[in-house]
């Protein structure tokens, strides 16, 4: 079975903590604060691995982690940074993100996109040393790491599409071209996953060309399998439509071919606008007279919107010519349709606007700050610490908040509740004990 998406969670390694540590030492007595800064969690990246060829490695686990950091110890010793935890996927696989819309596609070999940011390391106390602040007696607490759910799918990488309606042939088409061995049988739907095999000319150029599982009426919206299916034909350059010529159960072969284009125009992708040729199958089950009169039928009904050859898969006629055209529709030169992907390589941070802060009065004597400064700097300390409360008081001081609360009508001891946490404030006052 080709597990071809799948849906998982990560997380990315949160930040070790800083410690809280005084050199002690012989004839030292006051040595100072010496303690070291925690280490940065690890990443969780995703690589395009050559050697995969699906998702079958998510199929028992949702769920990945990057690693911790390491916490800050004395003697100014820093944590060591997480292990970076990385995700391998086949070549052609589509990351996306659907919280942020953020999307990754990985077309070439080791190409890689970070998913999940790890959060920093916190700062030792002696980071918070200062001429009148000698003995700080608080750290910061490290960052945790960037959560998403990730969808991951992969769309084979593949230069020609053969599509058609269930039991046109294509399957055994593929296997009269190509080496490829898929399963064949003379029922509908005996094709159940995409399947893949070159073509070589005598040059020595190859194609990759992938079977695609029969459409039914409705697969352009989803019916059966068909945007699972259709996916894989997105990045084609050439579509081969494989019709049945002699249906035993007395279809119209030009109604069904219509169909089948009507799904590609549904699904998108502009399908519908991709250079295709069709191939009249099975045309050792007519008369021999019949195929070249109906090829040419055919040809007056496309125009130059398609040429129409005449195969069998059972015999082999007609199977070089079709590879010649192929390869003639194909030239070296064309390059592999993008199919609209966006390709997001990297977030960047712009400091501005989304470092205000705003403040509210959310009851008697007590007023909400939000803010993604003040939040980061709260939700960094312990609070439960009388000298960590007396840096985040500086600090909401020099940044402006006291002055926008004051202006509110904040007074000494009122509480202030910023992101999850809430405290009493005393600007300027000793913190009672």
């Amino acid at each position: 079975m080709l597990y071809d998406r799948v849906t998982i969670d990560i997380r990315a390694g949160a930040g070790g903590n800083g410690c809280v540590s005084f050199r002690r030492e012989a004839h030292v007595p006051r040595g100072g604060p010496d303690g070291g800064d925690g280490g940065r969690g690890g990443d969780v990246v995703v690589v395009a691995d050559a050697t995969l060829r699906d998702l079958s490695f998510f199929r028992g686990r949702r769920e990945f982690k990057g690693g911790r950091g390491g916490h800050g110890e004395g003697a100014q010793r820093h944590g060591a940074a997480g292990e970076e935890l990385v995700l391998r996927v086949p070549v052609g696989t589509v990351v996306e993100i659907p919280e942020t819309g953020v999307r990754f596609d990985l077309t070439a070999p080791g190409s890689r996109a970070v998913v999940a940011r790890a959060g920093g390391g916190g700062s030792g106390n002696r980071r918070f040393a200062t001429s009148t602040r000698q003995a700080p007696r608080f750290a910061e607490l490290g960052v945790p790491g960037e959560e998403a759910t990730l969808e991951l799918r992969l769309k084979l990488l593949a230069d020609v599409g053969i599509v058609g309606a269930p039991n046109a042939g294509k399957s055994s088409l593929l296997r009269r071209l190509t080496r490829a061995r898929p399963k064949v049988g003379d029922y509908p739907f005996t094709t159940l996953e995409p399947a893949l095999g070159t073509l070589e000319d005598d040059e020595g150029r190859q194609l990759v060309l992938a079977d695609i599982p029969g459409l039914i009426e409705g697969a352009g919206t989803g019916a059966g399998l068909g945007h699972e299916f259709l996916a894989h034909v997105e990045r084609t350059r050439l579509l081969v439509h494989v019709v049945d010529a002699a249906p035993l159960d007395g279809s119209d072969p030009w109604e069904t071919f219509r169909t089948v284009r009507g799904e590609l125009a549904q699904y998108g992708a502009e399908l519908e606008e991709r250079p295709f040729v069709v191939v009249l199958n099975k045309i050792d089950l007519l008369p021999p007279e019949t195929p070249p009169a109906l090829a040419v039928e055919w040809q007056e009904r496309l125009g130059d919107e398609a040429q129409v050859l005449t195969a069998s898969s059972a015999t082999g006629a007609g199977g070089e010519r079709l590879a010649r055209e192929i390869f003639r529709h194909t030239s070296p030169e064309q390059q592999p349709e993008d199919a609209g992907e966006a390709i997001a390589e990297r977030a960047v941070y712009r400091p501005g606007k989304s470092d205000a802060y705003r403040v509210e009065r959310s009851g008697e004597h007590m007023f909400r700050v939000a803010g993604p400064a003040v939040e980061r700097l709260v939700g960094r300390h312990d609070l439960d610490n009388s000298d960590a409360l007396e840096y985040i008081e500086e600090r909401l001081r020099t940044m402006g908040v006291v002055r926008a609360l004051e202006s509110e009508g904040f007074e000494p001891g009122d509480e202030i509740e910023i992101g999850e946490v809430a405290f009493a404030l005393y600007p300027g006052m000793p913190q009672p004990e």
